[in-house]
């Protein structure tokens, strides 16, 4: 019996492996090759000048090394977190506030379908669209400047897009208002798994509401924060779309709202295939190494 049994599970099992196929077939091709190509196509001088082609040539780790030598680099990573880390606090703060009150079943919310899916909405929009809608609203000329004016707070239009801090201010708010949505979703779910039993015991022992969050919520919460803070991270890293469009894919003001991938795309666009190939690879890196210290930071805590 003992064999027939493990017979049908290994029957069984096979129809799991068929069910794969297609997903390792597209991720072989359409990730994990082009993943090894990148690696070593940035060993090699790749580049159009004029329409001269340069290469490829070997050239080792000289990529590498003139990326490192290269002040951008630095400077586009710093604006990057930067702008990361204001689209992401208030992200998490508003995303377990809301969590918490949806999933605490003694304020009886009415209409939290209704609410859930309004907060989630502005998660469907293309970042594209968000972009344009923000570079109309916050111009010169655009209504928020006008209201602004109308009620008196200004006296002349403020130049939200020729300011540094009001144009990271802008990226990080449409960061913040796209994906905060998500992030509640994931934290309510998070919330609800906790056994309720925990928080009638620690009602019965006289916890208050505070006590509770910080003392049951959150330790329980840990790996989904974990899990939520590394993608916000690395999603906050590949930061692309949106300043791009809101500063017409130059970084202004002064580039400081240029993000690691405009400058990868920008290699792309000059057609300089060896010097993106190992930017790739550095964003690669910069990406796995701020991942662990916070996978390592947190784990570190939960284990104190």
């Amino acid at each position: 019996m003992a064999k027939v049994k493990r017979g049908k599970v290994v029957r069984y099992n096979k129809w799991g492996y068929i069910f794969l196929i297609p997903f390792v077939v597209v991720y072989v091709l359409f990730q994990l090759i082009p993943l090894f190509r990148t690696f070593y196509y940035s060993f090699f001088e790749n580049y159009r000048s004029g329409l001269t082609q340069i290469g490829p040539n070997f050239i080792g780790f000289g990529n590498y090394a003139k990326l490192l030598s290269n002040p951008d680099l630095w400077m586009y990573t710093k604006n990057t977190l930067i702008m990361w880390v204001l689209g992401f606090v208030p992200q998490i703060i508003i995303s377990l506030l809301l969590g918490a009150w949806f999933s605490d079943p003694s304020l009886r919310l009415k209409g939290q379908r209704f609410f859930k899916t309004v907060i989630y909405l502005p998660n469907l929009i293309m970042a594209s669209a968000f972009a344009m809608l923000f570079f109309t609203l916050f111009s010169d000329g655009g209504p928020i400047n006008e209201m602004l004016m109308q009620i008196g707070v200004l006296k002349e239009p403020y130049q939200f897009l020729t300011n540094v801090w009001s144009t990271r201010g802008l990226v990080a708010l449409m960061n913040f208002l796209m994906w905060f949505g998500n992030t509640t979703i994931l934290l309510m779910a998070g919330m609800m798994g906790i056994d309720t039993s925990l928080f009638e015991a620690a009602e019965v022992d006289g916890a208050t509401s505070t006590q509770v969050f910080f003392k049951i919520t959150l330790p329980l919460l840990k790996p989904i924060l974990i899990y939520v803070m590394i993608t916000s991270l690395i999603g906050g890293l590949q930061m692309f779309d949106v300043p791009q469009i809101l500063t017409n894919g130059k970084g202004d003001p002064m580039r400081s709202s240029m993000t690691l991938i405009m400058y990868l795309n920008n290699h792309l666009y000059s057609k300089n295939y060896g010097m993106s190939g190992a930017l790739s690879v550095m964003l690669f890196i910069i990406t796995g190494i701020l991942s662990l210290i916070v996978f390592k930071f947190s784990n570190g805590k939960q284990d104190k």
